[in-house]
């Protein structure tokens, strides 16, 4: 971890800080011959959504590195308007753990599909593109504390995955 010598002490800053709900109308560039959206459309939109909720926690740019399982569970329709939804739900010394929750909206009628959820992690860059700490997570409430467990648990997992790897 990386600290320039006069960095102020990082404050605690809440989940609600920092949320973002993306939204993008799903458009025929994005959709293949069954119209049918793109995963990797899908996945772009996240990956901008857990970023950008990533820097405006930290106050610095962050950089994705690692993605969870992402599961498609419904297929997002050419003419739907897709929602992004990412929330910081675990933190570390250099890195957050965003959650990103997708929905396809059919517009028309109103009615709203949860399609996607999965949850990306970053780090914080400095000036010089290297790791830097980032502010701690102010647990509100139960469900923070929660979210924050459940995210270390990832985390744990994640770091005892990569010790398994050649």
């Amino acid at each position: 971890m990386h600290q320039t010598p006069n960095e102020p002490t990082l404050l605690p800053r809440s989940p609600e800080d920092s949320a973002l709900t993306l939204t993008m109308f799903m458009q025929p560039e994005h959709s293949n011959s069954l119209g049918n959206v793109h995963g990797g459309v899908i996945l772009k939109l996240c990956d901008e959504c857990g970023g950008i909720v990533a820097s405006r926690h930290a106050r610095r740019p962050a950089v994705t590195v690692s993605v969870d399982r992402v599961n498609f569970l419904q297929p997002v329709l050419l003419g739907r308007l897709l929602l992004v939804h990412g929330r910081i739900g675990w933190v570390g010394r250099t890195s957050v753990e965003v959650e990103l929750h997708v929905e396809a909206e059919h517009l028309l009628t109103g009615e709203r599909t949860h399609t996607n959820s999965a949850y990306f992690v970053y780090v914080a860059l400095d000036d010089e593109r290297r790791p830097t700490s980032v502010p701690p997570l102010l647990l509100a409430n139960a469900e923070d504390r929660r979210r924050f467990d459940e995210g270390a648990a990832r985390h744990q997992q994640r770091l005892a995955d990569a010790r398994r790897r050649p």
